[in-house]
């Protein structure tokens, strides 16, 4: 495939040699990796240095919702950088406050005020920070296939095994099983059985833990990386029903769930729940400068009216980047990007991936909603076998690697993560470019039918 747009570049032709020499990449061991180099970007596509054009699956990490390049947004940071590029904290600033006030008027309930981080992880640390100032208690229940960020105390609430390493974290991360009806850790039948199973074991696990020493359980409202599963209906309104039982504070991390991903502007939003916390980050502008936060309840923030809230950050409200929040919640609003997510969860990916589904042997499940699903592989659809182990590495993961290569070798570059492909776009794609996408997917999983034993 031929480049789209040439980005000129004096330091692209090093750019190769100058990554593998100085940079330390994250989640990596350094001397195995080989990074391609991405020159350009435009919509739902980028392309390498070599010219070979991508259609971009991932939305980079799942955070590109409104597209590359949006010429709004590389609007919106040039009118911006021109005129006040930062502030401290301290002041009060016109990009700031109505990053806050379109955030706030979108948050579901009493979610009135909004704290700025520099991304997700900081979001998540803050948000249990209030929590804990707010309850006086010290434990926050997470659940093991979670994600909530890298830094020391975003990582102890982190369920997968990126954890493991970090170990031992932060003291007062206590992780429970949330809901999985496909893989059931309560040999659930139907997602009622595994709503009332999930509920009844959290409920389980504070009465061993003592309700009492809890300040907060924090789960993603749609769980991300660790395989976008959708909650049961009932069940984030159980927790919510929990915490206010036990004067807990319920923390929905929507870093990767909120901002038209599922549809909504917030996931909970799908379930008509307010939780007391909102985490958000990714979708709020796209990534295009870094930006995270929470949306405050007013019960919590009115803990911190006249008690000095410990914490904060130098680039908390950046105006560069609330700028493009600014610009990315106008053009949600303008382009009705909102209700072109739901559309095409509802009325382009969901069918197709259904039909997938049933055409594939390797396929053991698809869900999700709006433009955040995933394709779930297995060995054995009647065992539900993985196509790869858990936390599968090297020869391990052979098979999910052989299917992520016959994506790219069709021009279309894949998110996947142990034994699933996960189908997240960005939430502008065309219905005809998301077409596009799945019937590479279709090709490339007779790949996958390959490694089927049963």
């Amino acid at each position: 495939m031929t480049q789209l747009d040439p980005a000129p570049s004096p330091y692209l032709a090093d750019a190769h040699a100058n990554d593998r020499a100085h940079v330390f990449h994250s989640w990596s061991a350094q001397g195995l990796i080989d990074p391609v180099v991405i020159a350009g970007a435009s919509g739902s596509r980028f392309w390498t240095d070599d010219g070979t054009t991508y259609l971009d699956f991932t939305s980079q990490l799942v955070n590109m919702n409104i597209g590359h390049q949006h010429p709004r947004m590389v609007a919106a940071i040039k009118e911006q950088a021109e005129r006040l590029c930062t502030v401290a904290p301290i002041f009060a600033n016109d990009m700031r406050s109505e990053a806050a006030r379109l955030i706030a008027e979108r948050a579901p309930g009493d979610l009135d005020m909004v704290f700025f981080t520099n991304g997700g992880a900081e979001a998540a640390e803050n948000a249990v920070r209030m929590a804990k100032m707010h309850t006086g208690r010290l434990k926050v229940l997470t659940t093991y296939r979670s994600y909530h960020g890298a830094t020391a105390g975003a990582i102890s609430l982190t369920g997968d095994p990126r954890r493991w390493a970090n170990e031992p974290g932060m003291p007062g991360a206590v992780k429970f099983w949330g809901p999985y009806t496909y893989r059931s850790a309560f040999h659930s039948a139907d997602d009622a059985q595994e709503c009332e199973r999930a509920l009844q074991h959290l409920s389980d696990v504070l009465m061993v833990e003592g309700p009492h020493t809890v300040a907060a359980i924090a789960l993603e409202s749609v769980v991300g990386t660790n395989g976008i599963l959708v909650p049961p209906p009932g069940y984030l309104q159980g927790v919510r029903d929990l915490c206010d039982q036990h004067g807990i504070v319920m923390i929905c991390d929507e870093v990767m769930a909120g901002f038209g991903r599922c549809g909504e502007w917030f996931a909970v939003q799908h379930w008509d729940v307010t939780p007391d916390l909102i985490c958000f980050a990714k979708g709020v502008n796209s990534g295009y400068i870094p930006l995270g936060g929470v949306v405050i309840s007013q019960r919590i923030a009115d803990t911190f009216r006249e008690r000095a809230f410990q914490g904060g950050l130098t680039y908390s409200g950046h105006p560069l980047a609330c700028a493009t929040a600014v610009a990315s919640i106008n053009i949600y609003e303008d382009e009705g990007v909102i209700d072109h997510a739901r559309h095409l969860g509802t009325d382009v990916i969901g069918p197709a991936l259904a039909e997938i589904a049933e055409k594939h042997p390797s396929v053991g499940e698809v869900r999700g909603l709006g433009v955040f699903w995933a394709i779930e592989l297995v060995k054995d659809r009647a065992t539900r076998e993985p196509l790869v182990p858990y936390n599968a590495a090297g020869a391990d993961a052979k098979p999910m690697a052989d299917v992520a290569a016959a994506c790219k070798q069709r021009g279309l570059w894949p998110f996947t993560h142990f034994n699933r492909m996960h189908v997240v776009p960005p939430c502008t794609i065309s219905d005809d470019d998301a077409r596009e996408g799945l019937a590479i997917i279709d090709e490339a999983l007779s790949v996958a039918d390959g490694y089927v034993t049963g």
